[in-house]
């Protein structure tokens, strides 16, 4: 169900993603509403209209230019969590609890020490 991205999509898009987050899910404090919108965009059983936004604010947040570089302390990352925010309340009804459920398993593997 997830991890299939649907034709025309930029598999590049969902690398950079995984890299960035990565990179800042510690700093990150809508990691998880970041992940499950990544879960629901990418799941067969989303409706076009609905991936189209997640994508959009997905490839928002891993784009490096955006209206506040993600450099800046505490600010870098109002705009990123804006978008996504906004994103998810237009298509919240679409959120079903697998993705938040997948969201926290991800959430707490990358957050697993290395072993």
């Amino acid at each position: 169900m997830f991890g299939t991205s649907p034709a025309g999509d930029d598999p590049s898009l969902q690398r950079r993603f995984w890299r960035k987050l990565g990179v800042v899910f510690a700093q990150v404090p809508f990691a998880e509403d970041l992940l499950a919108a990544y879960y629901c965009a990418f799941d067969r059983a989303t409706p076009v209209q609905v991936k189209g936004t997640l994508v959009a604010a997905i490839a928002y947040f891993v784009l490096p230019f955006d209206a506040v570089p993600d450099f800046l302390p505490v600010l870098g990352f109002t705009d990123d969590a804006a978008v996504l925010m906004t994103a998810l309340k237009l298509v919240s009804s679409h959120m079903r609890p697998e993705h938040r459920d997948a969201a926290r398993g991800k959430l707490e593997e990358l957050r697993a020490p290395a072993a």
